[in-house]
């Protein structure tokens, strides 16, 4: 009994031996399939498709940003020239009123009597020496007969003088009559924009102290802004330089101006130069007393390397980029970067004219060296003029 069941053992054992044996080749087998499975599939998957566009060198003007205020050129606080009560106010308070337009009256009655009474005195004065010119015509001739003395003819002839001065009082009495009564009318001494009636109807105005309403030009309009001294040393400006406009709010610079006026000397407080530039304003967009976004010319580069913004990523405190290689591999390149310009990002260092930069697609690249399928596309979206740089003062 002690050697069958040695038997029987030995013969379950070989038996589970062979059991085990086949079960380890088959999962051999299996795990094979599977990693020729997986290796045909990472085959099998494309890589992914990303936009790239070639860095081409291009010659840039670098503009200059500073702050700015509008300011009128002619600012006007009219008062009337002659008192008395305001009869009317003719104009909208807040609208646009031309040269010449009348903007109030004032009681033209009592100036209009002194006006008669002046063309009264003058009628008289001229009637006098009207009368004196003929005793001294006649004076004359009894003098040269014998007729009279010479005191006689003497005074007569003193007479038509003194004629002749009053008429010419009298004229100037009348032309003052006449200016103050054109006084009344208190006109726009310039084109612009009305403020509002600091006087109304019925109230009384007194010459050369009432304030009766502020007018400002609008077109055109100054625009005052400083540069500091560095910025003018390197970059001297004068008359017709080009300048950018645009208001707080605005993303981009709207209006066009022309430098007119450069200050003589700097400010010893704050160490800059005032610039002041003319824009045009025919359709009052501007007004005066706004803040304003300047933007001037301030160096030029020959060939800059320009990329698209979206292209350049930061790592901490440095910038970078994917540049493909000759094998479409997506590697990593740490670039500097200068000054913004219109959506796109001057390239100073790291990178050179005709590599191609990865600007879209960007989060489909897992690691760095990774292969891509590249589409080629421009570096900005549409034709665009030459583009400016900017730099905050």
């Amino acid at each position: 009994m002690t050697r069958i069941g040695s038997e029987n053992a030995m013969r379950t054992t070989t038996i589970n031996n062979a059991k085990a044996a086949m079960l380890a080749a088959f999962l051999s087998a299996v795990l094979a399939g599977c990693d020729a499975r997986g290796e045909d599939d990472a085959a099998a998957v494309p890589p992914p498709e990303v936009e790239v566009a070639v860095v081409e060198a291009e010659p840039v003007t670098l503009w200059g940003a500073f702050s700015g205020r509008v300011e009128a050129p002619q600012t006007v606080e009219l008062r009337p020239r002659v008192s008395g009560y305001i009869e009317e106010v003719r104009f909208q308070e807040g609208a646009l009123v031309s040269e010449g337009d009348v903007l109030f009256v004032i009681d033209r009655r009592p100036y209009q009597a002194r006006e008669q009474l002046a063309q009264a005195e003058l009628a008289q004065a001229r009637s006098r020496l009207a009368l004196a010119s003929s005793e001294a015509a006649r004076s004359e001739q009894l003098w040269k007969r014998q007729a009279i003395s010479r005191e006689e003819f003497e005074q007569r002839s003193a007479a038509k003088r003194m004629a002749e001065a009053a008429v010419e009082a009298a004229s100037a009495t009348l032309q003052s009559a006449q200016l103050n009564l054109a006084y009344t009318e208190v006109k726009a001494p310039v084109s612009g924009r009305i403020g509002r009636a600091e006087v109304s109807r019925g109230n009384l105005a007194t010459a050369d102290t009432t304030l009766l309403s502020t007018l400002v030009s609008v077109d055109p309009l100054y625009v005052y802004f400083e540069s500091d001294q560095q910025t003018v040393q390197d970059n001297p400006h004068g008359p017709k330089t080009p300048v950018r406009i645009g208001l707080a709010g605005q993303d981009n610079f709207p209006f066009r101006g022309q430098l007119d006026f450069v200050d003589n000397q700097y400010n010893p407080r704050t160490g800059t130069l005032q610039y002041r530039a003319r824009v045009a304003n025919p359709d009052g967009a501007l007004r005066p007393g706004q803040f304003a976004r300047v933007e001037m010319p301030i160096a030029s580069a020959p060939e800059a390397l320009l990329v698209d913004q979206k292209a350049v990523m930061t790592d901490q405190d440095r910038r970078y980029l994917y540049v493909l290689s000759d094998d479409n591999r997506a590697e990593r390149r740490v670039v500097q970067t200068g000054r913004r310009v219109d959506g796109m990002l001057v390239v100073t260092a790291g990178l050179a004219a005709g590599e191609r930069v990865v600007v879209n697609g960007l989060q489909k690249i897992a690691f760095p060296g990774m292969q891509v399928a590249p589409a080629l596309v421009t570096m900005r979206s549409s034709p665009a003029p030459v583009v400016a740089a900017t730099m905050s003062r």
